[in-house]
């Protein structure tokens, strides 16, 4: 039985790249997170938006150390792909935590 190259998993960017596209679109993925989030470091619930800012700052700092650290192969590839979803989920929640305080008090 052959594998599915259409499944998720054998994809080229979990078995085969370097790595670097997933810095690029974690480090876009970081500015953007950022460029929402500091801004709301200044509204309730307190500490919401300034830890999630850091959070968000140390998760792709990670994701860069496991770029030169890990050596090549899916391995660094899930790693990276699991910093780049972590970002994102950092950054939605906290957005969306800040925004219901917001409405909440409004």
């Amino acid at each position: 039985m052959t594998e599915d190259p259409s499944r998720i998993g054998l994809q080229p960017a979990l078995t085969t790249s370097t790595g670097r596209s997933w810095l690029i679109v974690g480090g876009l993925f970081t500015v953007i997170a950022l460029a929402v989030l500091l801004p709301m470091t200044w509204m309730p619930p307190a500490g919401v938006g300034l830890g999630a800012s850091i959070t968000v700052a140390v998760l792709y700092v990670a994701m860069v150390v496991v770029r030169l650290i890990v050596g090549p192969g899916a391995q660094r590839l899930r790693l990276l792909a699991g910093g780049l979803i972590a970002i994102a989920l950092v950054s939605l929640v906290s957005s969306g935590i800040i925004a219901y305080f917001a409405l909440a008090t409004a």
